[in-house]
C-alpha cells in the first residue's frame, strides 16, 4: 500500500498543501514546529480517523479555522486504487470517506489503509502503565482482525455495565444478573485473550530479529505476554474474585489487566535499558508488526518515521536505514529537523529518496541532482 498524494486543508499549521509522494522513502526535513510530524499525522488520521498524537479533532484545526480536510489517493499491492477523505467541522463533527462513501461507524474503516508508525511519543509502551501497552496491541490486532476489534468492543460493554452493577449494589449485587454479565465477559475474553497470545507469540522472534540488525547483535531483547488468562479460565477468575469485586465495587480480573513485558539482558528494559536501546527496541517491535501485518493482510502498510534521530546514534540509524531502505518494506515516509546528517546517511547506504522541505507550513518537493 502507498499513498500516491496527500491533500490538506487548515490542518494544523498547514492551511493547504498537496503532496506528490514516492513509492520508496519520502523524506520530510525542516525546524522543529515547521510541520514535518503534522504531514506524518495526517497520514496517520486517514488511517486510523484519529490523531497519533493524543490530540482531539478539534484541537487539529488551523487557528483562525472552523474546520479541516484530509484527502489520500492510494494505490494498494495488488493495483487497487482507492480515495479516503477525513473532514472535521467544529459544529458538524468527523466524516470519513472511502472511494465518495461514507461509513456509518468510523470503527469500519480500520484496516483498509494500514499503516504502522515510529515516533518519539512510543516512550509511552515502556514508561508507563500497562494500559497504554493494551491500546496499542489492541490497535495493532484491530487493524487486521474484524472479529477481535468486535468482541473487544462487546467485552469492555460488558465490563462497563458489571462495573456499574458493583458500584450501584452496596457491596451486595444481584447474583442473577451478575452471573449473566460474568457469561458475557467470559465468552468475549477467550478470543481477545488467543488472539492476544498468538500475537506476542509471532512478535517475539521478529523483534528480536530486528533489534539484532539495528544494535549490531550487541545484546538480547525479550518480549512477553503476561496475564491471568495464562494459567486461568475467565470462569474460574470471576467466581474466585466476585466476592472481593463486590467490596471493592469494580472488576479485578480479566483482559483488562493484561501487560506485555519487555526484556534486554534478562532484565526490565524500563529500568535496565538506555536510551538508545529503548528506541531501538521500539523500532523492532514497530518493525515487527509491520511484518506481521503485511503476512496477514498481504498488504504492506505504510511506515511512517518521525523524529528519526531522537535517541538513535549514527551507527543504529545507518542500520536501520539499510535495514528499511531495500523496498521490503515499501513506502516510507521520514521526518527529521537534522538534513544534512540523515541526507549524508541515507545517500550513504546507496538508497533512493524523494525529499520535502518544510517551513512554517509550507511544504516544497525539492529537485535532487
Amino acid at each position: 500500500m502507498h499513498i500516491r498524494k496527500l491533500t490538506l486543508l487548515n490542518f494544523k499549521n498547514i492551511a493547504e498543501a498537496e503532496i506528490p509522494f514516492g513509492q520508496g522513502i519520502n523524506y520530510f526535513t525542516g525546524c522543529n514546529g515547521a510541520g514535518k510530524t503534522n504531514v506524518i499525522d495526517a497520514v496517520w488520521y486517514l488511517s486510523m480517523c484519529k490523531s497519533a498524537l493524543s490530540m482531539t479533532d478539534g484541537q487539529s484545526v488551523r487557528h483562525g479555522t472552523d474546520f479541516f480536510m484530509l484527502s489520500g489517493d492510494y494505490l494498494s499491492d495488488g493495483d487497487r486504487h482507492d480515495t479516503v477523505t477525513c473532514s472535521f467541522r467544529r459544529q458538524g463533527g468527523k466524516t470519513v470517506k472511502r472511494n465518495g462513501k461514507e461509513y456509518e461507524r468510523l470503527s469500519d474503516h480500520i484496516g483498509a489503509v494500514p499503516v504502522v508508525i515510529v515516533s518519539p511519543a512510543d516512550a509511552f509502551l515502556i514508561n508507563d502503565a500497562a494500559d497504554e501497552r493494551r491500546k496499542w496491541l489492541n490497535s495493532f490486532i484491530s487493524q487486521n482482525d474484524r472479529e477481535y476489534l468486535n468482541a473487544l468492543i462487546r467485552y469492555n460493554h460488558a465490563l462497563g455495565e458489571r462495573n456499574k452493577l458493583l458500584k450501584q449494589s452496596d457491596g451486595r449485587p444481584n447474583a442473577e444478573l451478575l452471573d449473566i454479565l460474568d457469561m458475557q465477559l467470559a465468552a468475549h475474553a477467550k478470543p481477545i485473550h488467543a488472539r492476544r497470545r498468538e500475537t506476542i507469540e509471532r512478535l517475539r522472534p521478529i523483534v528480536s530479529e530486528y533489534y539484532s540488525s539495528i544494535s549490531g547483535d550487541r545484546e538480547q531483547v525479550e518480549l512477553s505476554y503476561r496475564s491471568e488468562l495464562n494459567d486461568s479460565t475467565m470462569e474460574d477468575l470471576l467466581t474466585s474474585s466476585r466476592t472481593k469485586d463486590a467490596v471493592n465495587q469494580y472488576t479485578s480480573c480479566g483482559p483488562h489487566r493484561d501487560d506485555m513485558t519487555m526484556r534486554i539482558g534478562g532484565y526490565p528494559l524500563r529500568k535496565y535499558g538506555s536510551q538508545g536501546q529503548q528506541k531501538s527496541f521500539l523500532i523492532a517491535l514497530k518493525l515487527a508488526q509491520h511484518a506481521i501485518l503485511s503476512e496477514t493482510s498481504g498488504e504492506r502498510p505504510i511506515l511512517l518515521l518521525d523524529d528519526l534521530f531522537d535517541k538513535l546514534d549514527a551507527g543504529r540509524l545507518a542500520a536501520l536505514i539499510n535495514l528499511v531502505g531495500g523496498g521490503r518494506f515499501g513506502q516510507i515516509i521520514i521526518s527529521d529537523c537534522n538534513r544534512a546528517r540523515l541526507t549524508s546517511i541515507i545517500d550513504g547506504c546507496g538508497v533512493d529518496y524523494t525529499l520535502f522541505d518544510v517551513c512554517d507550513g509550507v511544504i516544497t518537493q525539492e529537485i535532487r541532482p
